[in-house]
């Protein structure tokens, strides 16, 4: 690869280079979180969700670190790759947690809308 393409790939990469601090230290606050669901017995069921998305932002890292360190398109792609996944991950869980949140909003106001009857 040419100096002038590496340089244009490290101009690219360097928002998330700069960021690279930030993401590995949600990635180890995310798998110690991992850790620390899968203690409890419930937790054990869920606790890799938080333990892999933590392991794919460190990988993240690491690839932006070693696109910047290097030029190489390759690993600039692999880095963003891990991103997407990331993204992703917390997404869907979003996108569940607002559904689950939306159920049990409508199943306690139909509680409490039965339990209103039974005193009328």
């Amino acid at each position: 690869m040419n100096q002038e393409a590496s340089a244009d790939l490290r101009n690219i990469i360097e928002p998330l280079y700069r960021g690279k601090f930030w993401m590995q230290l949600l990635g180890v606050i995310s798998i110690l979180y991992g850790v620390l669901i899968a203690l409890s017995i419930v937790g054990l069921i869920i606790a890799w969700i938080p333990i892999w998305a933590g392991v794919v932002l460190m990988q993240a890292a690491g690839s932006t670190s070693r696109a910047y360190d290097s030029g190489d398109a390759l690993e600039m792609r692999n880095a963003m790759a891990k991103l997407k996944t990331y993204f992703t991950i917390f997404g869907v869980l979003m996108l569940i947690g607002i559904v689950l949140m939306l159920l049990s909003v409508l199943f306690g106001l139909g509680l409490g809308l039965m339990g209103m009857e039974g005193h009328m």
